[in-house]
């Protein structure tokens, strides 16, 4: 693992933990840049990790927490914070898969840039509360996310052309 790395920016301190040797992830700095773009207010100063991994360790992560076979593009684990502890501005932690995330881009004829945005903010979205669980929920959800990414310049990720079936 590469030494993990701690930036922080207005609205939040990020840890950045690199579990893959690779020199085309997104740096650290841009990874809080599109954490704070989909921070709510009443979040602002708040802490996450960031774990950036490899098919393994995502395939073992979503067997373990989501009874599922594979690996996934993002993981969200908010915290949630026992009674005993003090309170904490830690929000939880995002796991991406590299790999996933630059085959689904190619996929799905996204930039990476783009596609990595989008993943950040869903994840951090989830951090906070929000799902696309019922139909309801993924409206309003992905209705954000595009609110989000457009702010930051980015392609409605929903879109049918963003998006080859």
């Amino acid at each position: 693992m590469i030494e993990p790395v701690v930036v922080s920016g207005t609205a939040a301190t990020l840890d950045v933990q690199q579990a893959l040797d690779a020199a085309d992830l997104p740096a650290p700095e841009q990874l809080l840049h599109w954490v704070e773009a989909a921070l709510e207010t009443e979040n602002h100063g708040v802490e996450l990790v960031i774990r950036l991994v490899d098919e393994a360790e995502s395939a073992e992560l979503n067997e373990a927490y989501r009874g599922k076979t594979g690996p996934t593009n993002v993981l969200s684990f908010p915290f949630d914070m026992p009674p005993e502890v003090e309170e904490t501005r830690l929000l939880g932690d995002l796991v991406i898969c590299a790999p996933v995330v630059r085959r689904e881009a190619a996929e799905q004829g996204k930039t990476e840039p783009a596609h990595w945005a989008h993943l950040v903010v869903h994840g951090t979205l989830h951090l906070q509360g929000y799902d696309h669980q019922t139909e309801a929920g993924a409206t309003e959800m992905e209705g954000l996310e595009r609110q989000i990414l457009a702010r930051l310049g980015y392609p409605d990720p929903y879109h049918e052309e963003a998006n080859p079936a």
